[in-house]
């Protein structure tokens, strides 16, 4: 599958090669060096505190929510750090990447980008609508990872909100 390319499975669900240096769903606004050692630092931070909530045995839904979010931050910072180390560059029309000997990628440590693919345009908002008149609904693209770290998020929001006190989680610490 080319970079660009486009696999219509319904009406509402395609599978779109596209890759990105940004955060989750294709934002970019800040450096890719600094998002991934921010999102390095985080991992480790979360990692350390769903130990100690492991430890303290919170909910199960709970532990499983947080890992998600955990699980996925994960997920993105692995592309982020080996895609351009084993993979060729992706270039529009061009045949698609392809594997390469660790170091012979298009760049270094840090330096790739996450690949993503779900999108699903579920419905265009009539064109009279104020401020979303015309657009797709939900037209990010995005990953596992991404949709693993917003199903965590959301789920523990709702389900959760009370354990995700900042008391509850200096105690999960201790």
């Amino acid at each position: 599958m080319g970079l660009y390319e486009i696999i219509n499975v319904t009406n509402w669900f395609e599978i779109r090669f596209t890759e990105n240096d940004g955060m989750a769903f294709g934002m970019d606004f800040i450096g890719t060096m600094f998002l991934a050692l921010f999102r390095m630092a985080a991992i480790i931070f979360f990692s350390y505190i769903l130990y100690n909530i492991v430890r303290k045995n919170a909910p199960t839904g709970f532990i499983v929510c947080f890992s998600l979010v955990v699980a996925g931050a994960a997920g993105n910072i692995i592309d982020n750090c080996l895609y351009g180390l084993i993979f060729t560059e992706s270039i529009y029309g061009m045949p698609p990447a392809h594997f390469v000997p660790i170091g012979q990628g298009y760049g270094s440590f840090l330096s790739g980008h996450v690949v993503d693919m779900f999108y699903f345009p579920l419905f265009e908002w009539p064109s009279w609508m104020p401020l979303v008149g015309g657009n797709v609904f939900f037209g990010a693209i995005f990953n596992f990872a991404d949709a693993a770290i917003s199903c965590g998020a959301v789920a523990l929001f709702i389900f959760y909100h009370k354990l995700l006190s900042l008391d509850y989680l200096l105690k999960a610490r201790q």
